[in-house]
């Protein structure tokens, strides 16, 4: 056997092995510092529960600002990866041109971008949206979401970091045949459906909502605590209305047995019909009965009023012109706008939370964990209860040397194992069942709330995302809408929300200045480098035939 025979059978047998093995073995390595395109555990979970086509339809295409393009490349390479996780996975990519009103009636808004281009500022409308199917199921995805980043460029950092979290979490929605269950307590004077309109209106797009009254605890306190039990979690919104001692420990109770709760507590009273018609009100203690049971919690909601120089709009009438009414806005001191806690994926990237006349919240020494939420700004004002509130001190300048109080806590979420608030106390029922001691447990307590109440245009709920008058965007939606998904989340899936990614960003200002000079360098220099290597080859090709 001739050394040419050899060496040839070697290379087939060796380019069918590796052909074999390639077959066989696959996998993706992502080689970027910030690995923004390794999928979580979590994602890799839900992505292969799909057994049916999930198709994708993408509405980045056409003509759009070049920045945008690398949100469009970002989101393909992405779906890449979660094709190559299941195959089940198909997308495309479709121009919106000539589909803009069926996107905007299926709620997918266009989004208005302020484009610089050759040192000029023009204004482009682009879709950022997604839409998935599967089955009979459908639903959108923002790719855009409005976050507290002060430029594009941030925005569309934050907009990719997103992408992983965005994605599955509609995956998961779209999959999943299971829906958890929320109670919305009343019996206490909580806010009226209409107020609770837009915040509800999107969990109930997630979840499975329902209304749930605690009157049926004076007949049959045991049997509501069982039927309390059922529901994945409770949202407690504003009530006005004490609660009696059977009420609490059946809270108390479906806490203990692992009952996710969200707390929207307003302890002090504060009547604005009273503060636009007569121009002053009076804040007083409200009487809840809730100390005592959320102190063996670990917190303490206070009776002091949260002022503060970083607050919110209020608009009032400042007179008329002709037969028409004229408005206008003042910071309004009382309605703190806070900054959420930046290292919490309840918060990360969300836009600043409005609250209205709120208070302070106090944690205690107990064995749970507490992260702060929703943190006042440094120049902040505590006024003790009762006080009067006057509306025309909103004309008022503030004296800076009084809003030295420092940040105060607004919104805590705890964690760990809770104690019973009726442990070495006379309960005021026997419960058969009774625990003394949770299981792993979590809840988050906010000290104001109003924090989910939608303001009323023409009869019907705004969004509680944006002021009806100014028109200025709150966090609030999305701050409930994240508290939720964590208090819920078994999955870790809410921890993508964490997901950094770093761009590195064109500096447009000196890319403009240096235009002509990379023009020259990019397009001129190759091609006079080419023309002389050209003549120098045929000058010396010339002389040495000649």
């Amino acid at each position: 056997m001739s050394k040419n025979f050899k060496t040839s059978l070697f290379v087939l047998v060796g380019l069918i092995f590796l052909n074999f093995v390639s077959g066989t073995f696959f996998t993706r390595i992502d080689l970027t510092k910030d690995q923004r395109y390794a999928l979580s555990e979590v994602s890799k979970k839900i992505v292969n529960n799909l057994e049916t086509s999930l198709i994708v339809n993408v509405y980045l295409e056409g003509d759009f600002p070049s920045e945008f393009k690398r949100l469009q490349i970002e989101t393909r390479q992405f779906l890449e990866e979660l094709q190559a996780e299941n195959s089940n996975i198909r997308f495309r990519f479709i121009n919106p041109d000539d589909i803009r009103e069926e996107l905007v009636k299926n709620g997918m808004m266009p989004s208005q971008l302020t484009v610089e281009e050759n040192g000029k500022l023009s204004e482009a409308l682009i879709f950022p949206w997604a839409a998935l199917f599967y089955g009979e199921k459908a639903i959108t995805v923002p790719l855009l979401p409005e976050t507290m980043a002060k430029s594009q460029e941030s925005q569309l950092e934050n907009a990719i970091s997103s992408l992983e979290h965005s994605f599955v979490n509609a995956i998961e929605l779209i999959t999943q045949n299971k829906t958890k269950k929320i109670a919305v307590l009343s019996g206490n004077g909580e806010l009226e459906d209409i107020r609770l309109f837009s915040f509800l209106s999107a969990l109930g797009k997630k979840y499975s909502l329902a209304k749930f009254t605690l009157d049926s605890v004076e007949k049959n306190p045991s049997k509501t605590i069982d039927q309390l039990k059922q529901y994945d979690l409770s949202i407690i919104a504003k009530p006005s209305q004490k609660f009696s001692h059977e009420e609490k420990l059946v809270l108390d109770q479906y806490i203990m047995n692992g009952g996710k709760s969200l707390w929207m507590i307003d302890n002090l009273y504060s009547d604005t019909d009273s503060l636009y018609n007569e121009g002053r009100m009076l804040a007083y203690r409200r009487e809840l009965d809730l100390t005592d049971l959320l102190f063996s919690y670990g917190v303490r909601i206070n009776n002091k009023l949260v002022q503060d120089l970083y607050a919110s709009k209020l608009t009032l009438a400042s007179g008329n012109l002709g037969n028409q009414a004229q408005f206008e806005s003042y910071d309004w001191f009382y309605h703190p706008l806070v900054q959420g806690n930046p290292n919490h994926p309840i918060t990360k990237n969300v836009l600043p939370v409005r609250f209205r006349f709120t208070t302070q919240i106090d944690t205690l020494k107990k064995d749970i964990k507490k992260t702060p939420l929703l943190v006042s700004s440094v120049l902040s004002k505590l006024t003790g209860a009762p006080t009067i509130v006057e509306l025309e001190s909103i004309a008022k300048e503030p004296i800076q040397q009084e809003y030295t109080a420092g940040s105060q806590l607004l919104a805590v979420l705890l964690e760990g194992k809770f104690n019973s608030a009726y442990e070495n106390r006379t309960r005021p029922f026997n419960y058969s069942d009774y625990k003394k001691i949770s299981t792993e447990n979590k809840m988050v307590v906010i000290a104001d709330g109003d924090i989910a109440k939608n303001q009323i245009l023409k009869g019907q709920p705004y969004d509680l995302g944006i002021d009806k008058w100014t028109q200025q965007r709150f966090g609030n939606k999305d701050f409930l809408l994240n508290t939720v998904d964590y208090l819920l989340d078994d999955s870790g899936l809410i921890s993508l929300r964490n997901k950094t990614v770093q761009l590195n960003s064109l500096d447009k200002q000196k890319a403009f200045k240096e235009r002509s000079f990379w023009q020259f360098f990019n397009i001129v220099l190759p091609l006079a480098l080419l023309f002389v290597f050209g003549f120098t080859f045929n000058y010396l090709r010339k002389k040495k035939y000649s």
